[in-house]
């Protein structure tokens, strides 16, 4: 009987000397905690502690006939020995005007930008914690969507942190153009001076979402409405999602403004006045003291308002993986007893539980399910959005399984056989310019990395 492969193989990174990040062993791909793997529509990055490779996976631009024809780059970022620091996150950041660069979180906070040929063109603090997890995401404005936002979020235990994506592109920008005028001296930074420190700072917002304890991971869903009685303005609020050891599932109304209600408002009017009154009359009781030519340290990035909404607590449940939806009104959650959860990030209630699934790892994936639909049009036709479907890709390595599930509450549609020491894997999100064309519609996909053998491929869309 003819059988049907779910799967497509596009390429293979086992030409590449891996040993350097642990390959070598039979499951080296999933048994390392310490290993981070960032997927790129032609690239891959792994990451240890120290090291960072970057290979191309592609077979469209694999040379073939060298050993290390598909390593890209092998970086090695400057890290201090004191702390002692590490790399503990990695992320693309793709433009659709051929910028793409790496994104790399350490365990003392610091944010740093790679070129794809291992060049560092941007570093700064974001907040002296571990970085968990680098998210890029975005909500491009059609028919359903008022708004667009993109935007690069960090995590970190109790802290999250949002970079607008506008900002990153017109740093990025400006570094190529830079850059591309100064070929002559490869080793010179245009944004740091001869110390090592950036005369750029990317500006970013800050919040505090401990309040529950401190969040092994999280997320920013997108913008929501202000609470009642807050002065209407321009100003945005989003909405935040966090899991952890002490509350399974958090959320967050985050501020830019740190006093925006009623009440904020009118001490912010009535207090700076009352001090400046104070201030003025001290100065005329006592002299003020003369300046000090100390020069004073750069000070740390304030906290915006984190307004808590709701929390669910169930001891010993623990919050483990987060996964959001492209719109970001879905999350799939992985706990530590082994079930997954499906949050309505707008209401902010479970509306589904799989139970069974320890050590799974959700993603979110687009497939062509209407086969009715697909067999009536013409063979040129080319796919809208419209004409996919929201499934969840949900891998079970204890099982050796990836089911396919519709959502919201559809049925199971496929299970595929994953073979073990695999990993799924997504692209990042591509962020979007004036030059992109509306027409064409690139669809969510889910990619399989095999450990042991290499192989590369990629989940089909079509499900008949």
């Amino acid at each position: 009987m003819w059988r049907r492969n779910h799967t497509q193989e596009l390429g293979c990174i086992a030409g590449a000397d891996l040993s350097a990040v642990g390959a070598g062993k039979e499951g080296w791909l999933v048994e390392s905690p310490n290993l981070l793997v960032a997927l790129d529509t032609n690239s891959i990055a792994l990451a240890n502690r120290s090291l960072i490779l970057i290979l191309n996976w592609s077979q469209s631009i694999n040379v073939g006939s060298v050993k290390d024809s598909n390593l890209a780059a092998k970086i090695i970022p400057e890290l201090s020995p004191i702390e002692p620091e590490y790399i503990s996150a990695i992320e693309w950041l793709v433009f659709d005007d051929d910028i793409r660069v790496l994104a790399v979180g350490t365990s003392c906070g610091d944010l740093m930008i790679f070129s794809i040929q291992g060049r560092l063109i941007h570093r700064q603090i974001v907040n002296p914690a571990k970085i968990l997890k680098i998210r890029v995401r975005g909500i491009k404005q059609d028919l359903t969507q008022d708004t667009s936002s993109e935007e690069v979020c960090v995590v970190m235990p109790g802290v999250v942190g949002r970079f607008d994506g506008s900002d990153m592109k017109s740093l990025l920008q400006q570094w190529f153009q830079e850059s591309h005028s100064r070929l002559w001296d490869q080793d010179s930074n245009v944004f740091q001076d001869n110390s090592g420190n950036p005369v750029r700072s990317l500006p970013y917002q800050l919040w505090n979402v401990s309040k529950y304890g401190l969040c092994a991971d999280a997320a920013i869903t997108g913008v929501m409405p202000p609470p009642l009685m807050e002065i209407q303005s321009i100003q945005r609020y989003y909405c935040a999602v966090t899991i952890g050891d002490d509350a399974v599932i958090s959320a967050f109304r985050l501020s830019v403004d740190k006093s925006r209600s009623l009440v904020g408002a009118i001490l912010s009017k009535v207090v700076p006045a009352t001090f400046s009154t104070i201030a003025s009359l001290s100065k005329l009781i006592w002299r003020s003291e003369p300046n000090s030519s100390k020069k004073l340290e750069p000070k740390s990035q304030p906290f915006a308002r984190a307004s808590p909404l709701t929390c669910l607590k169930d001891h010993p449940r623990k919050g483990e993986k987060l996964t959001l939806s492209p719109s970001g009104s879905l999350a799939a959650i992985t706990d530590s007893l082994g079930r997954i959860l499906l949050l309505d990030t707008k209401a902010l209630v479970v509306v589904r539980l799989w139970k069974g699934y320890r050590d799974a790892s959700c993603l979110f994936v687009e497939m062509l399910a209407s086969k009715d639909k697909a067999a009536s049009r013409p063979a040129y036709y080319e796919h809208t959005k419209s004409d996919y479907c929201l499934c969840l890709a949900i891998h079970a390595p204890r099982k050796g399984i990836v089911e396919v599930w519709q959502m919201r509450t559809g049925h199971r549609l496929l299970t595929i056989p994953c073979p073990k020491g695999s990993r799924i894997l997504q692209p990042t999100y591509r962020f979007s310019s004036a030059t992109t064309s509306s027409s064409s519609y690139v669809p969510l996909e889910v990619f399989f990395l095999n450990g042991d053998s290499g192989q590369i491929s990629v989940l089909n869309r079509f499900l008949h």
